[in-house]
């Protein structure tokens, strides 16, 4: 379905890569987003972007996963058929990226037509609060669903001792390359444990990158915010190189209190390797889709039916962890961020509304 595989397993098998649009346009008379096809006269098919995260996180083959389910482009079987349940005309391709804020500024730019971002993100993003203080609100951002909550992973070198927040002070910490969601979740956790940037010493590269440091030794932790279980966790902890350690205390009481958007949650004992059993208790927040009030309500309204049709629902299941737990029942929880029209006459019309 347009869509290349880069794990195996539930480690990517499930579609989760980048549609190869050069390919693609060798068939179809144009490779634009819904708005350039438009522009471009290309009525029989519709191409969008969806900014997901960086290939070793979540949110990469949770997109590939959406776009799969999205496209249907034209000569495809009929869904009643058993051939594609997605929007007709419709190809997705789900893009890479460096996450949550590039993600936005994506969104912003018309670089993108769809994104999966954080919820906090999203929310100071919206508002102009927080994060964005001072550099402007983008107020267009609309929500279409809560996919699932993601969970903030601190990963440590198994031999160094630290066994809290705390003990980062004076280390070498990865805490999320520039434009991640990781980088915003790690800032305000640290801040909420007293502990400020020149307290310790920062690493802003590629989760994938802090990961072989950790493994190799040159740093001693790292944060990485995503739906668990996620493949670079599990290469970190099957490497026996590196532990998970907790976030709790009366400090995750006093940021959840403050930021309505965090919720406090664990990481369940049985979603890896190496963690004795127990569950690990730490900080999420909400993954969700979005857009912009640029996307038409009509659109919106298709593919948010298209996302949850039982048939993709079944998809979701068999491909991905974090995916299986994907459900229209709780996709209009905690957004943070206005929901668009055409996903609200969506759920209304599917009884998941007001």
């Amino acid at each position: 379905m347009f869509v290349a595989s880069a794990f195996s397993g539930w480690r990517g098998s499930a579609f989760a890569g980048v549609i190869f649009a050069c390919a693609i346009a060798l068939a179809y008379p144009a490779c634009a987003s819904e708005s350039d096809s438009k522009t471009k006269g290309s009525a029989d098919v519709r191409f969008v972007r969806i900014g997901t995260g960086p290939t070793g996180g979540t949110y990469f083959p949770v997109g590939g996963l959406i776009a799969n389910a999205l496209s249907n482009p034209p000569g495809s079987r009929p869904c009643d058929r058993g051939g594609s349940c997605g929007v007709p005309g419709l190809i997705a391709v789900a893009q890479s990226t460096s996450g949550s804020v590039e993600n936005v500024e994506g969104l912003a730019r018309g670089d993108l037509d769809f994104a999966l971002v954080q919820a906090d993100v999203a929310f100071w993003a919206q508002s102009g609060s927080g994060l964005y203080k001072g550099k402007g609100a983008v107020t267009e951002l609309r929500a279409i669903a809560r996919l699932y909550p993601e969970a903030v992973h601190l990963a440590v070198r198994a031999d160094s001792g630290i066994t809290s927040v705390a003990g980062l002070k004076g280390k070498r910490i990865g805490v999320g390359e520039e434009g991640s969601g990781t980088l915003v979740g790690s800032h305000i956790i640290l801040e909420a444990f007293g502990i400020s940037m020149g307290d310790i010493k920062p690493i802003y590269k590629k989760p994938g990158e802090d990961a072989d440091d950790l493994i190799a030794g040159s740093l001693d932790a790292m944060f990485f915010v995503s739906g668990a279980p996620t493949q670079l966790i599990v290469r970190l902890l099957d490497s026996g190189s590196a532990r998970l350690v907790p976030i709790e205390g009366p400090a995750v009481e006093r940021l959840v209190g403050r930021y309505p958007f965090f919720s406090t949650g664990e990481i369940p004992a049985d979603v890896y390797t190496g963690m004795g059993g127990k569950p690990i208790r730490t900080v999420t927040v909400g993954a969700l889709m979005i857009t912009t009030t640029r996307t038409s309500a009509d659109f919106v309204e298709a593919i948010t039916r298209s996302m949850w049709h039982p048939n993709h629902l079944i998809l979701y299941s068999k491909g991905h962890p974090r995916a299986a737990s994907m459900s229209p029942d709780t996709a209009r929880d905690g957004l943070g961020i206005p929901l668009h029209d055409g996903a609200r006459k969506a759920y209304t019309d599917m009884g998941k509304g007001d």
